[in-house]
């Protein structure tokens, strides 16, 4: 059976950013996936499924309108558990929350058998070209998941540390035509905080 470790992901790709005044920018990041929206809404917004793939636990489901749920940010140096309301619930096309802050914009798009998946995000953008990287691996992680085929989740220092990531932050990084933040990405974490 696979898992993390041994997984490469691919070159950096369906990334895009958009600067904006101020501190954050917006990443969008678009993945084909081989699975039906219903599929990838669950997996979207069920506790359980978010476990398996994403940065951050769920305590309730994401799926309603005017949920209250608190999410907590999974492999992150201290404890940080932001509650948030779900503004948006179209199922299975369209979701909308905020994580530490960040707008969360998910979009589902039916695609032949499959769905093509959009993620909105704001990023601060000294770490926007991470924010892509990491996001990257989530969705691989995602899609092995939605096929039976789960790697494992892909958060803390040590997938930061991966060669998997460490080269696709820098792929990212030229992709965006910005310069990647000096030293392993923990030491740039801790001189921000």
């Amino acid at each position: 059976m696979p898992n993390l470790e041994q997984h490469t992901p691919g070159p950096a790709h369906g990334a895009q950013m958009r600067k904006q005044e101020g501190e954050n920018w917006t990443l969008i990041f678009v993945r084909e996936l081989r699975h039906p929206p219903e599929k990838v809404w669950e997996a979207l917004t069920d506790p359980a499924h978010l476990r398996e793939w994403a940065p951050f636990d769920a305590d309730a489901s994401l799926g309603m309108v005017g949920a209250t749920v608190k999410l907590t940010t999974v492999g992150a140096p201290t404890l940080l558990v932001t509650e948030t309301k779900v503004t948006r619930a179209d199922a299975p096309r369209m979701l909308e929350y905020k994580w530490g802050g960040n707008d969360m914009r998910w979009e589902l798009e039916a695609l032949g058998s499959g769905t093509r998946l959009t993620l909105w995000t704001s990023i601060n953008r000294r770490f926007i070209a991470m924010g892509a990287a990491g996001w990257h691996i989530c969705f691989d992680v995602l899609d092995h998941l939605l096929a039976g085929q789960p790697l494992g989740r892909p958060v803390g220092p040590n997938v930061r540390q991966s060669p998997g990531f460490q080269r696709l932050h820098a792929e990212y990084a030229k992709l965006f035509g910005i310069k990647t933040p000096s030293g392993p990405p923990a030491a740039a974490e801790k001189s921000n905080s």
